[in-house]
């Protein structure tokens, strides 16, 4: 149970350390930062460098594919082959019989997929700042694309490193404190687990089984900002907007990254207002039905794989 709590407590500090780093608390940038080093790298484990990168990558091209393998213009956040596919132009990167057999039961493995997401993630923050960690060449997104191996900079990146230091001591000071070696084991997997699962859950709400769209072929911002995005409704007792860190107003925070999540609400009324004007598709839906609709889009990407290698 433990090991639970301590899972969604990481996925909250996550949208607490979200909201700073977007400039949603502090008037003074550097203010945040360093806050945001407590909250992502001491209490969650998360490099503010590398959050910041990819994330705000992720906000520019959101659900967008890049032009090629070294161009910038892509959202790293839908960069999954060969494990998902989210459109049929991923699908074709699906070349040998086993990435064909992952794409074709991905609907299965997308949740087990998401429970040891926190674990890919740690393993990226810690390869952003310190570069031993690194295992493809990659240094968690930090190398520029087609720039022959150039390093992008980092803020204070000996704070970053002190603070990652800090969350692994006290991390595992708490883990060796179990009664066992049985506990402790048991509370490094569910509080990683959870915390995978509860994040990559909103992660997914947010934009999966959206529209996706070559970087070449987007369309202006604000329209490309709302269609690749899903909103989710509010329940009697708030638990949808406490668990998702005000991620149920997606669509509001992509159009505006720095507005704090207690002014989402009235922002919401008034952009379902304009794209009604306009004509443009406004998607909110429940958490249920929202995780049902990024279920069956991975499902109809990989009926495809059956249909052409019906054996596999």
């Amino acid at each position: 149970f433990g090991g639970i709590l301590m899972g969604i407590f990481f996925q909250q500090c996550g949208w607490l350390c979200h909201e700073v780093c977007h400039h949603q608390v502090f008037k003074n940038r550097n203010h945040g930062r360093w806050v945001g080093y407590f909250w992502g790298n001491v209490a969650q484990g998360f490099s503010v460098a590398w959050w910041t990168n990819k994330h705000c990558t992720h906000h520019a091209v959101p659900n967008v594919h890049a032009t090629g393998e070294d161009a910038q213009n892509g959202d790293p956040d839908i960069d999954t082959m060969p494990l998902l596919a989210w459109s049929r132009s991923m699908l074709a990167k699906a070349t040998t019989p086993t990435q064909k057999k992952l794409v074709k039961n991905q609907a299965l493995t997308y949740f087990p997929l998401l429970s040891i997401a926190r674990i890919s993630w740690l393993q990226q923050s810690l390869a952003y700042v310190l570069p031993p960690f690194d295992i493809d060449g990659n240094y968690g997104g930090r190398v520029i694309k087609g720039s022959g191996g150039v390093f992008k900079p980092v803020h204070n990146e000996n704070a970053e490193r002190v603070g990652l230091l800090l969350h692994y001591v006290w991390y595992f000071a708490v883990m060796y404190s179990a009664p066992s070696w049985i506990d402790g084991l048991l509370f490094v997997i569910l509080s990683n687990v959870s915390c995978g699962l509860s994040l990559a859950l909103v992660f997914g709400l947010g934009h999966n089984g959206m529209a996706v769209y070559d970087a070449a072929h987007r369309p202006d911002y604000w329209k490309l900002q709302v269609t690749t995005t899903r909103n989710v409704t509010q329940d009697p007792l708030g638990f949808v907007h406490w668990f998702c860190g005000g991620l149920d107003y997606q669509v509001e925070h992509h159009l505006f990254p720095t507005m704090p999540r207690h002014s989402l609400a009235e922002c919401n009324r008034r952009v379902q207002k304009f794209c009604k004007e306009h004509d443009v598709t406004y998607h909110e839906t429940n958490m249920w039905v929202g995780t049902l609709e990024v279920l069956n889009h991975l499902q109809e990407i990989a009926e495809e794989v059956i249909e052409d290698f019906p054996a596999m």
